[in-house]
């Protein structure tokens, strides 16, 4: 009897130890499996090529990073940007991006190519410089849509975020929609912003 439970210790084991054996990673306090990295973990992920339609045989080297066109934007400010984000579904209803990461990105030749060849052309870009996310500022929207930055130099930048939806877009399965806009943001001043899409055009 000994042996038998011997052998079949054994093989649990070995069947726990070749990842046959699955386990959820849980959240503390809650029953939910989702899982978030942390904010400090998820600004160093190239965020900038996130889009269901990126073409991935279509990869575009980008130009070299501009150390001194950098290098003579403003590092501190006052203005706010705020606004909420969302994508418009085929029948009309707006779908927010809930608890989702946005960034403000300055605009220079830099981020321009990416916005003409990624963001409107569809394209996949090379991976980005690392020292472009020295420039980037980045917050979360709340869980209904609504998201600020405080402390923004005056400049244009490229406000981008994602929209993470299915059926009420019009999809079989989730998808993760990228949404970005041109916006230019006076010093002392309070911008309001629609960062939305309408996915019928």
């Amino acid at each position: 009897m000994k042996r038998i439970l011997g052998t079949i210790w054994i093989g649990f084991m070995l069947l726990a130890m070749s990842g046959c054996v699955h386990q959820e990673l849980l959240l503390p306090g809650t029953g939910s499996s989702s899982y978030s990295a942390p904010a400090e973990q998820n600004a160093t992920v190239d965020v900038s090529d996130l889009n269901v339609n990126v073409q991935e045989e279509q990869v575009v080297t980008r130009l070299p990073f501009p150390v001194s066109e950098y290098s003579r934007l403003p590092r501190s400010g006052n203005a706010t940007v705020k606004g909420s984000i969302y994508v418009i579904g085929p029948n009309g209803e707006k779908v927010y991006g809930k608890q989702t990461r946005l960034y403000l990105n300055p605009v220079t030749s830099y981020s321009r190519q990416w916005y003409q060849e990624s963001y409107l052309g569809g394209k996949k870009m090379a991976k980005a410089d690392p020292r472009l996310f020295n420039y980037l500022r980045f917050t979360t929207s709340d869980a209904s849509g609504h998201f600020a930055f405080y402390g923004v130099p005056a400049g244009r930048y490229y406000l981008i975020g994602v929209v993470r939806c299915a059926q009420q877009c019009g999809y079989d399965t989730p998808q993760t929609i990228r949404v970005a806009k041109e916006i230019d943001v006076p010093q002392n001043r309070t911008v309001d912003v629609d960062l939305s899409k309408d996915l019928d055009q």
